[in-house]
């Protein structure tokens, strides 16, 4: 199994909404993917509740049955719609993927 675990800052205004609509629409958009994807077995999305200077602002946890699966998942079209969306609305992006 692979968890992919991927952090986003976000900028305080893109796409014409502000921050906290962006991360809501992220949300949204990515855990729309559950289900819809083969071998993605679950995709979470949540927020920082701290709001520290080292703080991320969204974080996505998912689970793939292999590296395959992730491979997949990373060109599959339903994926490749929603990577514009979240390009505009972020500052930094940083992402583990660890094999279990």
């Amino acid at each position: 199994m692979i968890k992919h675990i991927v952090f986003w800052k976000l900028k305080d205004e893109a796409n014409g909404m502000t921050k906290q609509d962006n991360a809501i629409a992220i949300k949204q958009k990515l855990e729309a993917l559950n289900g819809q994807i083969e071998g993605c077995i679950k995709i979470e999305v949540g927020f920082d509740v701290l709001h520290s200077a080292e703080s991320a602002d969204v974080v996505l946890y998912s689970e793939f049955e292999n590296m395959d699966a992730l491979k997949y998942y990373a060109a599959h079209p339903l994926h490749q719609a929603i990577l514009p969306f979240i390009a505009e609305a972020k500052s930094e992006r940083r992402v583990v993927d660890m094999e279990y």
